[in-house]
Formats: structure tokens, C-alpha cells, sequence
């Protein structure tokens, strides 16, 4: 597959076919064993399935074998942050779980089931999901308000003993590595000496602090509403006073002005934005990933007058910044070798993958492979394994 061209048009869309689309729902509960007969139904109900649950009682791992549960992911989410719609509640959320769901299936052939919990109570939320826990595989957190969805995942990762991300978090932070690794190369620059600033102190930018910090970029600034977050501010508390210790290596203190001048890499994932002088304070051939939807923190028009390569999180500019590049591979790798959290490691050996992928036919339009891409999958699900393996070695 080649580099692909940029679709300026956005793609025309009617309410009479989004509705229609969405009517009745989108998943469906298939079967995988007949029901065709007398015979098919004393296999799959009484009383032959009554051997089966007795082999699960003497031996509970054999859940994963004779149940769909090594295969299902629960897609939860409370409807607190859903989209750029904010705390909608979990009805509202339903249709994006669905469509969780719908790309789990299609791109690494993976059973999910959503769950809108009507509770934004942490206590209750983790309590639901762990009461749950025999129903399925692994968890993917969706849509959930910082700072709680990071207690959340916490507790949930603590108390399950199976693959637990939120996705809003982890997934985002590995298609921006991902990027980042190629928009590097393009640009001739080592990963590591990249400074980088980080608009957005919430679920998505905390992440891909982090997976940064793990890939060994080492000047890492954070923005968050009052400025550039710093050990001298008195006004953090929780995650933000923890990664005020982490980055910001030169002690840069201010605004946005003041992170960007001199700065490599933006990475906007907050609903700011970005004043055109500012970009001009950036480095020669720097990077700008304005991911914010549907309004980037700055056009890519504009940054692009400054910026040698741009990134947006839209499908109707290049290099689309997409969580499904990476999170359908991880659940499956992980699944698929039995491992019991998704560790630093797998995100950052994902990462990796989407990047090769798009290394041979490297661009300025080009840093990621397409959303759609067939490749995606396997190669991050084959990463993640290999990674998973290597642990149990």
C-alpha cells in the first residue's frame, strides 16, 4: 500500500442516514455452534451444556476455552466526556459504546459488549465492573471525566485480573508516539532530543506524557488551563503535582507563548487554541499535532505555514490521529497471549508497529497508515503478543 493523498472534502452526511443507520442499534448477538436440531439443542442447552459447567467449577480457567470470554472486551463508560459532547450520561453514550463495539468486531474480529453505568461515583463504578468481572475478558474504559477515569483504571487494573485501558487515555498516547517516531524520521530528527509541548492536562494528555517519557523523550512540557503545569505552582494537586516532578527539565514557567518558543513538537489535546505568532516561535521543521475534534487547536492550513509536518485528529486533513490504529490490536494481542494487564511495554512495541508500517513511504502527508488500512491490526496484535510472550519467558 502507498502513501496516501489527503481528502480535502469532507464527506457529505445526512441526518436521514445517520438515523436510519443507528435505528435498532448496531451489534447483533450471533451464534458460533448450530441450533438446528433436537440434537444442536442438547449440546448447547440441557443437558449437555451442564458437563461443561461442571468441568468450569473443578477448573475455573477453563472459562476461557469453553466460553466467549477470552474473546469479549467490555466497552464501559459512565457518559461523562463522551466525544467532544461532555457529560451527556450513559444512555446518550450508548450509540459511541456500540460503535466501540462495531470496530472491535471489524478490525480484530473481537466480541464487546457495552456497559453505561448510571453512576459517576468511582466507588460504584469500580464495584460494577468488578461484580461483573466472570463475564468477560478484558475491559475498555471509554469516555470517563478526569481525574476520576484515572482512579478508575487504577482500581479496576488492581482488582482485575485481566487486560483493563482506557482508551481515551492510552490509545490516543500510542498513535501520537506512533506519529511522533515517523514525523521524526521525516524531519531527520532523534526521537529523544525532540522538545515537546503537551496542550491539555486530562485523560489524552497525561498519557502521552507518559508514553513519551517511556519512549525517552526527556523534555516533555505540559499546558493545562492556568499554564504551563511546574513544580512551583501551588494550585496542583494529584496527577498534575506528580507530573510537574516529571517534565518540564528546563523549569520553563508562563504560558503557551513561553512552552512554544524554541519547541520541536505541539501536541494539542484540549479545547484551546493556538495564536499564529506562537507557531512562529517554534523550532526550524517543527511538528504540530493539533488533535482537538472537530476544531483543531489550530488550522492546518496555519500551522502548516510553520510546521514541516501537521497532524489533526479529522479524516478530511492528512495524517489522521485515530485510536482505532491502535486499541483493537492491543485487546487482541493481549488476549490473545493470555497476559493480565497491558503493560508500558505493549503501548509503546504497538506504537511501533503502526509507525513501520508507514515507514517505507514516509511523507509530510504520510506519517500514519490509514484508519482503514488492513495491516494495522495484525502487525500491533502480533507486537503486543511478542511483548506479552517475552514477559513470561
Amino acid at each position: 500500500m502507498t502513501a496516501e493523498t489527503v481528502n480535502s472534502t469532507p464527506i457529505e452526511l445526512t441526518t436521514e442516514e445517520i438515523f436510519a443507520a443507528h435505528e435498532g442499534g448496531k451489534l447483533a448477538i450471533g451464534l458460533t455452534a448450530p441450533l438446528n436440531d433436537k440434537r444442536d439443542l442438547s449440546i448447547a442447552y440441557t443437558p449437555g451444556v451442564a458437563q461443561v459447567s461442571r468441568a468450569i467449577h473443578a477448573e475455573p480457567e477453563l472459562a476461557q476455552k469453553y466460553t466467549w470470554a477470552s474473546r469479549l472486551v467490555a466497552v464501559v463508560s459512565d457518559g461523562t466526556a463522551v466525544l467532544g459532547l461532555g457529560n451527556i450520561g450513559a444512555s446518550a453514550s450508548l450509540p459511541v459504546m456500540e460503535g466501540k463495539a462495531a470496530l472491535f468486531k471489524k478490525f480484530a474480529g473481537l466480541d464487546s459488549i457495552p456497559l453505561v453505568i448510571e453512576s459517576t461515583d468511582v466507588d460504584e463504578i469500580v464495584e460494577t465492573v468488578v461484580r461483573l468481572r466472570s463475564s468477560f475478558g478484558a475491559v475498555n474504559l471509554e469516555d470517563i471525566s478526569a481525574p476520576r477515569c484515572f482512579e478508575i483504571e487504577e482500581r479496576l487494573i488492581e482488582a482485575l485480573d485481566m487486560p483493563v485501558m482506557h482508551d481515551d487515555q492510552h490509545g490516543t498516547a500510542v498513535v501520537v508516539l506512533a506519529a511522533l517516531t515517523n514525523a521524526a524520521k521525516f524531519v531527520q530528527r532523534e526521537l529523544s532530543s525532540l522538545k515537546v509541548v503537551i496542550s491539555g492536562a486530562g485523560a489524552a494528555g497525561i498519557a502521552v506524557a507518559e508514553i513519551l517519557l517511556t519512549a525517552g523523550i526527556s523534555d516533555v512540557t505540559i499546558l493545562d488551563s492556568k499554564g504551563i503545569i511546574h513544580s512551583d505552582r501551588q494550585d496542583l494537586t494529584g496527577i498534575k503535582a506528580t507530573y510537574a516532578e516529571r517534565t518540564n527539565p528546563r523549569g520553563t514557567t508562563g504560558g503557551s507563548a513561553e512552552a512554544l518558543n524554541g519547541a520541536d513538537v505541539f501536541v494539542g489535546v484540549s479545547a484551546g487554541t493556538i495564536p499564529e505568532e506562537q507557531l512562529a516561535g517554534m523550532s526550524e521543521d517543527a511538528i504540530v499535532f493539533a488533535l482537538s475534534n472537530p476544531d483543531p487547536e489550530v488550522h492546518p492550513e496555519i500551522a502548516s505555514r510553520y510546521a514541516k509536518v501537521v497532524a489533526t485528529g479529522r479524516s478530511d486533513f492528512p495524517n489522521q490521529i485515530n485510536n482505532v490504529l491502535a486499541f483493537p490490536g492491543i485487546f487482541r494481542g493481549a488476549l490473545a497471549s493470555g497476559a493480565k494487564k497491558i503493560t508500558p511495554e505493549m503501548k509503546v512495541a504497538a506504537a511501533q508497529a503502526i509507525a513501520d508500517i508507514a515507514a517505507s513511504d514516509l511523507s509530510a502527508d504520510y506519517i500514519v497508515p490509514s484508519p482503514l488500512d488492513p495491516r494495522v491490526a495484525p502487525a500491533v496484535t502480533a507486537a503486543v503478543s511478542a511483548v506479552a510472550d517475552a514477559s513470561k519467558a
